[in-house]
Protein backbone atom coordinates (compact mmCIF):
# COMPACT_ATOMS: atom_id res chain seq x y z
CA UNK A 1 0.00 0.00 0.00
CA UNK A 2 1.17 3.51 -0.69
CA UNK A 3 -0.29 6.99 -0.44
CA UNK A 4 -0.10 9.86 -2.92
CA UNK A 5 -1.96 12.98 -3.95
CA UNK A 6 -5.08 12.23 -5.96
CA UNK A 7 -4.92 12.70 -9.70
CA UNK A 8 -7.77 13.28 -12.16
CA UNK A 9 -7.57 9.62 -13.24
CA UNK A 10 -8.58 8.64 -9.66
CA UNK A 11 -11.96 10.40 -9.83
CA UNK A 12 -13.92 7.26 -10.76
CA UNK A 13 -12.47 5.25 -7.88
CA UNK A 14 -12.92 8.10 -5.39
CA UNK A 15 -16.58 8.47 -6.40
CA UNK A 16 -17.14 4.71 -6.17
CA UNK A 17 -15.67 4.54 -2.66
CA UNK A 18 -17.59 7.62 -1.54
CA UNK A 19 -20.79 6.10 -2.92
CA UNK A 20 -20.19 3.00 -0.80
CA UNK A 21 -20.09 5.32 2.23
CA UNK A 22 -23.30 7.02 1.14
CA UNK A 23 -25.07 3.70 0.59
CA UNK A 24 -23.84 2.31 3.92
CA UNK A 25 -25.50 5.16 5.86
CA UNK A 26 -22.83 5.06 8.57
CA UNK A 27 -20.46 7.84 7.52
CA UNK A 28 -22.36 10.72 5.95
CA UNK A 29 -25.73 12.42 5.82
CA UNK A 30 -25.27 12.68 2.05
CA UNK A 31 -27.85 10.70 0.09
CA UNK A 32 -27.05 11.69 -3.49
CA UNK A 33 -24.57 9.37 -5.18
CA UNK A 34 -21.59 11.04 -6.81
CA UNK A 35 -20.13 10.76 -10.30
CA UNK A 36 -16.47 11.07 -11.19
CA UNK A 37 -17.07 14.63 -12.44
CA UNK A 38 -18.32 15.58 -8.97
CA UNK A 39 -15.01 14.49 -7.44
CA UNK A 40 -12.75 16.17 -10.00
CA UNK A 41 -13.44 19.56 -8.40
CA UNK A 42 -12.06 18.30 -5.12
CA UNK A 43 -8.99 16.96 -6.88
CA UNK A 44 -8.46 20.31 -8.60
CA UNK A 45 -8.72 22.15 -5.24
CA UNK A 46 -5.92 20.02 -3.79
CA UNK A 47 -3.42 22.89 -3.68
CA UNK A 48 -5.21 24.29 -0.64
CA UNK A 49 -7.29 21.29 0.38
CA UNK A 50 -5.29 18.11 -0.26
CA UNK A 51 -6.99 14.94 -1.42
CA UNK A 52 -4.95 11.78 -0.92
CA UNK A 53 -5.48 8.28 -2.19
CA UNK A 54 -4.18 4.96 -0.91
CA UNK A 55 -3.31 2.39 -3.53
CA UNK A 56 -2.87 -1.35 -3.16
CA UNK A 57 -0.10 -3.43 -4.70
CA UNK A 58 -2.02 -3.54 -7.98
CA UNK A 59 -2.15 0.30 -8.08
CA UNK A 60 -5.90 0.31 -7.38
CA UNK A 61 -7.34 3.08 -5.20
CA UNK A 62 -8.67 1.46 -2.02
CA UNK A 63 -9.19 4.58 0.11
CA UNK A 64 -9.15 8.35 0.02
CA UNK A 65 -8.93 11.19 2.51
CA UNK A 66 -9.31 14.89 1.97
CA UNK A 67 -9.66 18.29 3.50
CA UNK A 68 -12.36 20.80 2.66
CA UNK A 69 -13.28 24.28 3.73
CA UNK A 70 -14.79 24.56 7.20
CA UNK A 71 -16.52 27.92 6.75
CA UNK A 72 -16.11 30.72 4.17
CA UNK A 73 -15.19 33.48 6.65
CA UNK A 74 -11.54 34.58 6.58
CA UNK A 75 -11.14 33.95 10.30
CA UNK A 76 -11.52 30.22 9.59
CA UNK A 77 -8.88 30.01 6.85
CA UNK A 78 -6.71 27.81 9.09
CA UNK A 79 -9.49 25.35 9.94
CA UNK A 80 -10.42 22.43 7.68
CA UNK A 81 -12.96 19.64 7.71
CA UNK A 82 -11.65 16.19 6.91
CA UNK A 83 -13.22 13.15 5.28
CA UNK A 84 -11.86 9.62 4.98
CA UNK A 85 -13.45 6.72 3.12
CA UNK A 86 -12.22 3.18 2.62
CA UNK A 87 -13.33 0.63 0.08
CA UNK A 88 -15.54 -1.96 1.80
CA UNK A 89 -12.93 -4.69 1.30
CA UNK A 90 -10.22 -2.49 2.83
CA UNK A 91 -12.03 -1.74 6.09
CA UNK A 92 -10.87 -3.23 9.38
CA UNK A 93 -7.31 -3.78 8.15
CA UNK A 94 -5.62 -0.80 9.83
CA UNK A 95 -5.32 1.23 6.61
CA UNK A 96 -7.16 4.29 7.87
CA UNK A 97 -4.48 5.29 10.35
CA UNK A 98 -1.58 5.78 7.91
CA UNK A 99 -3.88 7.53 5.47
CA UNK A 100 -5.31 9.92 8.05
CA UNK A 101 -1.83 10.60 9.47
CA UNK A 102 -0.60 11.44 5.96
CA UNK A 103 -3.53 13.83 5.53
CA UNK A 104 -2.75 15.47 8.87
CA UNK A 105 0.87 15.95 7.82
CA UNK A 106 -0.35 17.66 4.65
CA UNK A 107 -2.70 19.86 6.68
CA UNK A 108 0.05 20.94 9.03
CA UNK A 109 2.43 21.63 6.14
CA UNK A 110 -0.20 23.88 4.54
CA UNK A 111 -0.50 25.95 7.72
CA UNK A 112 -3.83 24.70 9.06
CA UNK A 113 -4.07 25.07 12.83
CA UNK A 114 -7.10 22.81 13.26
CA UNK A 115 -8.67 19.86 11.47
CA UNK A 116 -12.10 18.68 12.53
CA UNK A 117 -15.00 16.48 11.60
CA UNK A 118 -18.40 15.35 12.72
CA UNK A 119 -18.83 11.59 13.10
CA UNK A 120 -21.98 9.62 13.81
CA UNK A 121 -21.82 8.62 17.47
CA UNK A 122 -22.48 4.97 16.54
CA UNK A 123 -19.51 4.87 14.14
CA UNK A 124 -17.08 3.35 16.63
CA UNK A 125 -14.45 2.51 14.01
CA UNK A 126 -14.15 6.12 12.87
CA UNK A 127 -14.13 7.44 16.43
CA UNK A 128 -11.38 4.96 17.36
CA UNK A 129 -9.37 5.99 14.29
CA UNK A 130 -9.61 9.64 15.29
CA UNK A 131 -8.48 8.90 18.85
CA UNK A 132 -5.53 6.88 17.49
CA UNK A 133 -4.53 9.86 15.32
CA UNK A 134 -4.56 12.39 18.15
CA UNK A 135 -8.05 13.84 17.84
CA UNK A 136 -10.13 14.68 20.87
CA UNK A 137 -13.89 14.69 21.09
CA UNK A 138 -15.10 18.15 22.04
CA UNK A 139 -18.84 17.65 21.99
CA UNK A 140 -21.88 16.09 20.43
CA UNK A 141 -24.40 17.64 18.09
CA UNK A 142 -27.67 16.06 19.20
CA UNK A 143 -30.21 15.33 16.50
CA UNK A 144 -27.87 16.97 14.00
CA UNK A 145 -29.87 15.82 10.99
CA UNK A 146 -32.43 13.26 9.95
CA UNK A 147 -31.40 10.36 7.73
CA UNK A 148 -34.14 8.07 6.45
CA UNK A 149 -36.52 9.14 9.18
CA UNK A 150 -34.05 8.75 12.04
CA UNK A 151 -32.47 11.67 13.91
CA UNK A 152 -28.74 11.09 14.36
CA UNK A 153 -26.20 12.55 16.75
CA UNK A 154 -22.67 13.48 15.68
CA UNK A 155 -19.53 13.58 17.78
CA UNK A 156 -17.37 16.62 17.07
CA UNK A 157 -13.65 15.78 16.88
CA UNK A 158 -10.69 18.09 16.43
CA UNK A 159 -6.93 17.93 16.13
CA UNK A 160 -4.87 21.07 16.74
CA UNK A 161 -1.48 22.00 15.34
CA UNK A 162 -0.12 24.42 17.99
CA UNK A 163 2.87 25.50 15.87
CA UNK A 164 0.49 26.85 13.22
CA UNK A 165 -1.77 28.82 15.53
CA UNK A 166 -1.71 32.57 14.83
CA UNK A 167 -0.40 34.85 17.51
Amino acid sequence: MYIRMAEPKDADAIARIYNQGIEGRSATFETTLRAADDMRGRIEAAERYPLLVMLDDADQVVAWAGLSSYRPRACYDGVADFSIYLERSARGRGLGRPLLNALLAEAEARGFWKVLSRIFTFNEASLALCRACGFRQVGVYEKHACLEGQWLDCAIVERLFPSNQPT
